[in-house]
């Protein structure tokens, strides 16, 4: 079985994005004294840690979580992935590595933030895999509108706010047997409370667990 993950230009290019996303640390210290006089205000996250303020930083997810996303694209067979919150592009080149190994298809990812989205383009074309993703600049509650189904994957990673906004407007999309997963399950355990109800209430056409992969993972399998 081919892996991409394990060949240039994809493995050194990742190597390179992990190494400079350790600096993540020092940027956020750095935002420590906005981000408590946005709290005395009474401000929320999103209203204190705007896309704006957030250009330089890569929030990625780890490797690990990487090479298990890789991982569970190629045992589905995904043709289609969507992702929400693309930031630099690091998930993408894995989910886009594991679209290329099983043969084709497309990856479509949603960045709000200008200069993330177009660092996010030329990641994926230094890893040769733009032919095979698509980027979109925007909110993803209007660029994530008109996607062709099935959706066999689905990655939640940008505002936390939106991960069930974004969910709804996928699900009929979705497929039986369709994987939805979503970070930040731990670190932002309170504001992702009722998205991890919804997923896990066995109600809603989901059956769903927390990984503790990295700061959580929620693993979800639509069951229609």
């Amino acid at each position: 079985m081919t892996n991409s993950l394990k060949l240039d230009p994809v493995r050194s290019l990742l190597d390179r994005l992990h190494r400079q996303a350790k600096d993540d640390r020092q940027k956020f210290f750095k935002l420590i004294p906005r981000f408590i006089a946005g709290k005395i205000k009474g401000q929320s996250f999103s209203e204190i840690l705007t896309p704006e303020v957030l250009k330089d930083v890569f929030i990625p997810i780890s490797r690990e979580q990487g090479e298990f996303l890789y991982l569970t694209a190629r045992s589905l067979g995904a043709k289609r992935i969507v992702e929400f919150g693309t930031s630099f592009g690091i998930s993408t080149i894995y989910l886009a590595a594991a679209i290329k190994d099983n043969g084709g298809g497309c990856v479509i990812g949603s960045e709000i933030e200008p200069s993330k989205h177009q660092k996010a383009i030329d990641h994926l074309a230094q890893a040769n895999l733009s032919e095979i993703s698509e980027i979109r600049l925007g909110d993803a509650l209007q660029t994530l509108q008109d996607l062709d189904a099935p959706i066999d994957l689905v990655l939640l990673d940008g505002w936390k706010d939106l991960y069930l906004p974004v969910l709804k407007l996928l699900v009929p999309k979705l497929k039986a047997g369709s994987v939805v997963m979503a970070d930040n399950i731990f670190t932002f355990r309170k504001d992702l409370q009722p998205y991890v109800n919804y997923m896990q209430s066995g109600e809603n056409g989901f059956e769903s667990v927390t990984l503790h992969l990295a700061d959580g993972f929620e693993y979800s399998v639509f069951t229609g």
